[in-house]
């Protein structure tokens, strides 16, 4: 739903305050029932004991809490530039102004205006690939997704050739070039996810060219994305499969045809269509052309791989698109530090969630976002509940919600073009997104590990909480590229992300095999309608995480020390080319 014709409301005016003084109403005959466990031991701590908790000062019950209001039906999904939107900045606001925040958006407001392009398609009149003598539909949400990012109100394409592009890969610096220098100029490339490392047998060119099976940006579908367009295609498509997506169809379709993009100059287009091929249509599409999509993702993996005209194969799209030019907002607050106020530590979880849209059965579902990412603006609020109880910093802590990051990093990404602390004396971003809630843990996952210093130290508390800080488990995932971190870490600010889908948790009840299961259980809600809050949860964990960032951030703000990047990272040489601006 599009409220095309709602008013406008200030978020710190009259309907704001009033809607979120109904909802704490509301919620007080709702309150959070923890796990039996967890509510037998709770009621049974003493102050004392709580301040010896390896989640103290983190308080579970009280995350708990946000993410059941964040998840519930008067949020809608909390998606951008709806009503849901309105209503989650206006609580956010109100959460900052209760724990006695400063605000440190644009001109001294709570919040930093993200200008987006919004599309969504309609219901195609044509959606197929014709060859000769036969035509091939491709149904969406089926054979096919897509969706646009140019600010046009249809997708005309007619009859274009398709060219398949193995992995796509570009990487003079690995020795690998997929494109051979291919004309794509008005055609469909089409993509294989991943890197040509993913599946390679040692056999293979691509074998540990691309990190073994830990996902580089190459494989992101947003790079693929991105070196279509450079390339001058008309549109790119890429196979799915689930193991080198790390996520299934469902989550593809998610969208429900909605799109979100930061506004872009007339030089910075991207293609006009965009999208995924489910596995059995690109069998089909390839078996048609006379081709096994089995053996060219073998060629696909050498490094003499030549793109491959799809014979015949004439793609068409005539579909209708809604374009919106919104305004969408970061969230953000800050403690002003007492002794060096231009330098920061910054702590930041993304808002928003997939809102209401149809699933693979047609039905019109809300993706309420309780994990992803209401755990991590719960884990935003408690560590600045934590900082007020203290002792003002010596830097400035900066507290964000950011806005768009299920679409693409957008408002993280619009906030790092157009920061307003320098970040050049940012100390630390820390993020976090998808916390995990089946209870204290003896270890911890670092994604992107040996980065940087600031992992470092977030690995020598994790053991004083008494857990181990290993390396993320599925690093064919791509989580390093999936988070509101990433725009800081190209930006040259020193991050961490605290993301629980990272690898199974050794849980104290339970052990891995418990772990397993709880995140096996949770992908499968992964950007689904069943990411609801739910009363049984042990969120101790999830506090845990939080507790852990929180002490390494802390010990930041009241320090002069500088983290920096390893030398072999790929961040390093632009957090040095700031260096004269940072003190020591």
């Amino acid at each position: 739903m599009f409220y095309k014709n709602r008013p406008s409301y200030s978020y710190t005016g009259t309907f704001a305050r009033q809607w979120v003084r109904s909802l704490l109403l509301a919620s007080v005959v709702t309150c959070t029932v923890p796990a039996a466990a967890f509510a037998a031991e709770a009621d049974a701590a003493t102050a004392q004991d709580a301040a010896s908790d390896p989640y103290a000062p983190i308080d579970p019950h009280k995350m708990s809490d946000i993410m059941r209001v964040l998840a519930s039906d008067a949020f809608e999904g909390r998606a951008p530039g709806t009503q849901g939107e309105e209503r989650t900045v206006a609580w956010i606001i109100d959460q900052y102004q209760k724990l006695g925040l400063e605000p440190a958006g644009d001109n001294g407001g709570w919040t930093q205006t993200v200008p987006l392009l919004r599309t969504r398609v309609g219901k195609p009149s044509v959606s197929q690939v014709s060859f000769l003598g036969k035509t091939v539909p491709l149904v969406q949400n089926k054979d096919i997704y897509f969706a646009t990012v140019r600010p046009v109100t249809q997708i005309d394409i007619t009859k274009v050739p398709m060219v398949f592009v193995g992995y796509g890969v570009h990487a003079p610096e690995r020795g690998w070039d997929d494109f051979k220098g291919v004309d794509l100029k008005g055609k469909i490339a089409v993509f294989l996810i991943n890197d040509p490392d993913f599946e390679a047998k040692p056999e293979d060119a691509a074998h540990g060219r691309f990190n073994g099976r830990a996902m580089t940006y190459y494989g992101r579908w947003t790079y693929k994305y991105e070196e279509a367009a450079r390339r001058g295609a008309i549109g790119a498509l890429i196979v799915h499969d689930t193991p080198g997506a790390s996520y299934g169809w469902e989550t593809v379709i998610a969208p429900g045809g909605e799109a979100f993009d930061s506004v872009h100059g007339a030089k910075d287009q991207s293609v006009l269509m965009q999208g995924w091929l489910s596995g059995d249509a690109a069998n089909r599409l390839f078996s048609a052309a006379g081709l096994d999509l089995a053996e060219q993702r073998v060629k696909a993996r050498q490094t003499d791989f030549a793109p491959v005209t799809l014979q015949n194969a004439a793609f068409s799209l005539k579909v209708p698109v809604q374009k919106t030019d919104l305004k969408s907002q970061n969230v953000l607050a800050k403690i002003t530090g007492a002794k060096t106020p231009d330098e920061s530590v910054m702590f930041g979880a993304h808002w928003d969630a997939y809102g209401t849209s149809t699933d693979a059965r047609g039905q019109m579902v809300m993706r309420r976002g309780a994990i992803d990412d209401g755990s991590g603006i719960a884990g935003v609020l408690e560590i600045a509940r934590a900082f007020k109880a203290g002792p003002q910093p010596d830097r400035t802590v900066v507290f964000a919600a950011w806005t768009a990051e299920e679409r693409g990093l957008l408002g993280s990404g619009w906030y790092a073009a157009h920061p307003l602390v320098k970040l050049e004396k940012t100390a630390a971003n820390f993020t976090m997104d998808v916390l995990q809630m089946a209870g204290p843990a003896r270890n911890a996952f670092m994604v992107g590990a040996g980065q940087n210093t600031v992992q470092d130290d977030v690995a020598a508390v994790a053991k004083k909480q008494g857990r181990t800080m290993v390396a993320e488990a599925m690093p064919e995932r791509g989580a390093f590229y999936r988070a509101d971190h990433l725009p800081f870490a190209r930006a040259g600010v020193p991050v961490v992300a605290m993301m629980d889908m990272a690898g199974y948790p050794d849980l104290i009840n339970g052990g891995v095999a418990a772990g397993k299961a709880w995140l096996q259980g949770y992908m499968a809600c992964y950007h689904q309608a069943c990411d609801a809050w739910n009363p049984n949860w042990d969120v101790r964990g999830a506090a845990e995480d939080v507790a852990l960032l929180y002490t390494v951030g802390k010990n930041l703000a009241f320090s002069q020390k500088w983290p920096q990047w390893k030398p072999d990272s790929e961040f390093a040489s632009i957090r040095d080319a700031s260096r004269a601006a940072r003190r020591n």
